[in-house]
């Protein structure tokens, strides 16, 4: 990179003063914060399906009372309330996703005012910059060229929100848009990067955190059982967005600032949007 002048990283707020003996294991640590955040997880995806199962619930009766239709019965309330739309499960998923990242985030792992300030001024240098367009740009061309060579040995997964972001970008591109390359990086690094990576860092144990975080991402991203890949092909789906992970834990540490691997993330994103809408693939 000719263009951008390497600096050294910077060190975590109070790095130069010592540190007092751990009360306890960092990996527990990490392990409690994984578990906090599958449980919140589930916690609120089971609210907002309760949450919309009311909205709709009560779109029906608004309409069977209207109508002056009988009761209907409980199979009948079933399929009247069908299933969510793509519209209803994206802001399903950012209301159970985005909200586990900020409960951790501010239960766990809040940033001190020297940690803001470190940022702050990792923002204000163009090496930042530079080495998030660098990073970004290699993550896209790592992702493809994976996805190039196991293609040509028979591999052909399908994301499983691969259907999902279809439906959404032919029905609402500017919403699908802004939740892919804004919110969705935002609060995926908060969670995976500034809470969960952070804490193996924070503990001198940063490589381990790239380990457990990327693992835990790829994870998130493409469950076993979920979809019909076979194991090749969530192998690869693995190594994609585990090597993503890993990329996006080196940038934060290397520039300090949690918003440069939230810009590295958006740029993927957008380059796989803007393929999906273009041409309709990822």
């Amino acid at each position: 990179m000719s263009t951008v002048t390497p600096v050294p990283p910077p060190p975590l707020p109070g790095a130069s003063a010592p540190k007092p003996r751990a009360s306890g294991s960092p990996v527990a640590g990490f392990l409690i914060d994984l578990g906090l955040a599958a449980l919140i997880l589930f916690g609120l995806s089971l609210l907002a399906g309760l949450l919309w199962g009311a909205v709709q619930g009560m779109r029906v009766g608004a309409e069977l009372v209207a109508n002056g239709a009988p009761a209907p019965s409980p199979d009948s309330i079933a399929t009247q309330l069908g299933q969510p739309g793509a519209l209803a499960q994206i802001l399903m998923a950012l209301f159970a996703t985005g909200g586990a990242a900020l409960i951790l985030y501010f239960w766990r792992r809040r940033a001190t005012p020297a940690e803001r300030e470190t940022s702050m001024r990792a923002l204000g240098r163009p090496a930042t910059w530079g080495w998030t367009l660098w990073v970004g740009t290699l993550v896209i061309i790592g992702s493809n060229g994976i996805g190039f060579l196991a293609k040509r040995a028979g591999i052909e997964p399908v994301p499983t929100n691969l259907e999902l972001m279809s439906s959404a970008a032919a029905q609402f591109p500017v919403f699908l848009a802004l939740f892919a390359v804004v919110l969705a990086p935002a609060y995926e690094e908060l969670l995976f990067r500034r809470v969960l990576f952070g804490r193996l860092w924070k503990a001198g144990k940063p490589w381990l955190g790239v380990l457990l975080s990327s693992l835990a991402f790829a994870l998130v991203h493409e469950i076993p059982g979920t979809s019909g890949n076979g194991p090749a092909e969530i192998a690869q789906l693995w190594l994609i967005y585990g090597g993503m992970g890993a990329a996006f834990c080196w940038l934060y540490q290397r520039t300090g600032t949690l918003w440069a691997p939230i810009g590295a993330h958006a740029l993927n994103n957008a380059v796989a949007m803007t393929l999906l809408m273009v041409f309709g693939a990822t």
